[in-house]
């Protein structure tokens, strides 16, 4: 039975930029290897898998490489789909069942707003082989489910790093979020980059997930609730955040539609 395909361009409104996301519309339930033969022939940061339970839907999102439990850009290139290709009434929220439990998408305009779990990063001496794989001294190193979070003295170095990915991925925690504040005067709050040699992604264009950890980080430091951010991909992407001080952070992006397929196995 053919299976639709949607290519999205999530946390951005312009064609290729953000982060691009394949979307398969399941009409019935596939095995695991399928979609991961599928994730490594899209050969895109994420490949997410929706199939209609009841009024809610189950999510699963695979690099080309490997399964994860939690993927921002992939959900919300998701709720995109649902909504514009007729899958879902756009006023009705998208309510996905996932390796990270229930995860929900409403739209707010022009924007589609995540409801993700807050992720709480824990202070770690720095390690001298991530320094040295990053090419940076940081200003403070931490740790969190998804790798470690390093923060760097200013955005120019941010955008500056070209890691040795080979150095990293012999690091006993291969992945990295780099982050610093935004340049003085910028719209932005924060920005950031997420390296993922791990997860067989050298560099994620924009990371939902990778926000879940940003958000509490910045909160202690910047002391408020709602945040733009910025990551610093070549591609480059938005994200509004909001986030409390409580176990869920709301992201918030734009996704734009660029291509429509049909797989024929």
């Amino acid at each position: 039975m053919l299976q639709s395909l949607i290519q999205v361009d999530a946390f951005t409104n312009t064609p290729f930029a953000g982060n691009p996301a394949a979307v398969c519309v399941l009409t019935e339930p596939r095995p695991d290897r399928w979609m991961q033969q599928v994730a490594q022939e899209m050969n895109l940061s994420e490949t997410a898998f929706v199939l209609p339970q009841g009024n809610d839907f189950s999510l699963r999102w695979f690099t080309p490489t490997t399964e994860v439990p939690l993927c921002g850009h992939a959900t919300l290139a998701t709720a995109h789909v649902l909504w514009s290709e007729g899958h879902l009434d756009p006023d009705t929220p998208a309510q996905f069942h996932t390796q990270s439990g229930l995860l929900t998408a409403t739209r707010q305009g022009d924007w589609i707003e995540l409801n993700f779990p807050a992720v709480v990063s824990t202070p770690v001496a720095t390690p001298p082989e991530l320094v040295k794989a990053l090419g940076c001294t940081p200003i403070a190193v931490y740790q969190n489910s998804l790798g470690y979070l390093v923060e760097v003295g200013d955005a120019a170095s941010l955008r500056q790093l070209q890691p040795d990915f080979g150095l990293m991925a012999t690091l006993p925690i291969v992945n990295a979020i780099v982050t610093s504040r935004a340049e003085a005067g910028s719209e932005f709050d924060f920005i950031s980059r997420f390296f993922a040699p791990g997860l067989g992604i050298n560099e994620d264009p924009v990371t939902g997930a990778a926000h879940c950890c940003l958000a509490p980080y910045w909160r202690d430091r910047l002391h408020k609730d709602l945040f733009l951010a910025y990551q610093a991909s070549p591609r480059g992407g938005v994200v509004k955040v909001q986030y409390d001080g409580g176990d869920r952070v709301y992201l918030s992006g734009q996704a734009v539609t660029v291509m429509r397929a049909e797989l024929t196995v």
